[in-house]
């Protein structure tokens, strides 16, 4: 079943230009349908508030589970925003407070933009943890994403993130490592993923801290991974949501600030994204970027509508399966009532009952 549009969000107009299917609420509320209701903590910075909410609704809203999926944004008032994003955070999204009140049945967390090396220092950080330590004891299921992984593993489990000394950025091949974890049912066993980082947390540490790993990748590391009791709290260190064309916006914005004397040096191309032709625009761009900054002129317009159509998605269909087995399995275990005790009736070492 579709999203519900339990609000005025311009995101769910958005999805339904796309194609996507939306439930009008006064429908909604008329079928005798399961609700499952998904908290996101978006703690984006203004540009990407918007696109990573469409981002995670799409995903949420393209699985196949018969279920009616409301989302319930909501972010952390520590984090500094610019007048027309405040204004879409108070007009569309919900208080932490309205959130804990109501309950959720999942909550997804994103990443978020930092200034210091140390996380712990980020004016998000206490307030943060307070959502992490509620959602352990009332959420069925959390999905940590890229910064928010890497903050957990610390305040969690002690393992801090480590400076790659480089920007980790493009598309790379992953493998599945274990096959009969249910959040990887019928996935492909060989698949892309987008990165877009400069630090890393480790298998090595992701084992520390006593988590499973379920994908990972040669270049690029670990991708997935999951507690100990399968499915409570699920890290992605990649960014499966993101659109096509977002790696490409990134490298924009770089040649942007680079053009704009913010940037030394020109931005790199993202591994294993662009193909020949559209590498030899952006080269071309370059060389006309260079030749405006050498005469003081304006930067030339970025070829964006030339190389956007000639990108490829090698990642969305599985991230898509991935979100389809992860609301599949709350759907089984999750209580309509979600102010009951988490799972009640349910083995806390063995939710999804696999030990047979």
């Amino acid at each position: 079943m579709p999203l519900v549009a339990n609000s005025d969000l311009p995101t769910f107009n958005r999805l339904a230009k796309e194609g996507q299917t939306i439930l009008p609420h006064d429908h909604a509320i008329e079928q005798d349908i399961r609700e499952i209701h998904i908290g996101l903590l978006n703690m984006m910075p203004d540009a990407a508030l918007e696109a990573t909410e469409r981002q995670f609704y799409r995903l949420v809203g393209e699985s196949n589970q018969i279920a009616q999926f409301y989302m319930h944004p909501f972010t952390l008032e520590q984090l500094p925003r610019g007048a027309v994003a405040q204004g879409h955070i108070d007009r569309f999204y919900e208080t932490f407070d309205s959130v804990q009140r109501d309950g959720l049945d999942a909550l997804i967390i994103t990443g978020a933009n930092v200034t210091h090396a140390d996380l712990s220092n980020e004016p998000f950080w206490g307030p943060l943890g307070e959502v992490i330590a509620w959602a352990k004891e009332n959420v069925t299921s959390t999905i940590c994403s890229c910064l928010a992984t890497h903050a957990v593993l610390q305040q969690r489990h002690g393992q801090a993130r480590r400076p790659l000394g480089f920007k980790r950025w493009g598309v790379f091949d992953h493998r599945v490592v274990d096959r009969n974890h249910p959040l990887v049912k019928d996935v492909n066993t060989r698949f892309d993923v987008p990165h877009s980082r400069f630090n890393d947390i480790s298998r090595a540490q992701f084992e520390a801290a006593g988590l499973h790993v379920l994908v990972e990748s040669a270049e690029a590391g670990v991708h997935l991974a999951v507690s100990q009791d399968r499915f409570r709290t699920i890290y992605f260190q990649g960014h499966p949501e993101y659109d096509t064309v977002s790696l490409l916006k990134e490298y924009k914005r770089e040649v942007l600030r680079y053009a704009a004397g913010s940037r030394a040096d020109y931005p790199p191309f993202p591994d294993n994204y662009f193909w020949d032709r559209e590498q030899a625009i952006l080269n071309e761009h370059r060389e006309r970027v260079d030749a405006a900054r050498v005469k003081g002129q304006p930067c030339p317009e970025f070829p964006e509508g030339l190389v956007s159509t000639r990108l490829d998605n090698t990642w969305h269909d599985t991230a898509e399966a991935v979100i389809d087995n992860w609301l599949g399995h709350i759907y089984q275990i999750t209580h309509r009532d979600r102010h009951r005790p988490f799972m009640e009736g349910v083995d806390p070492d063995d939710p999804l009952g696999l030990r047979g």
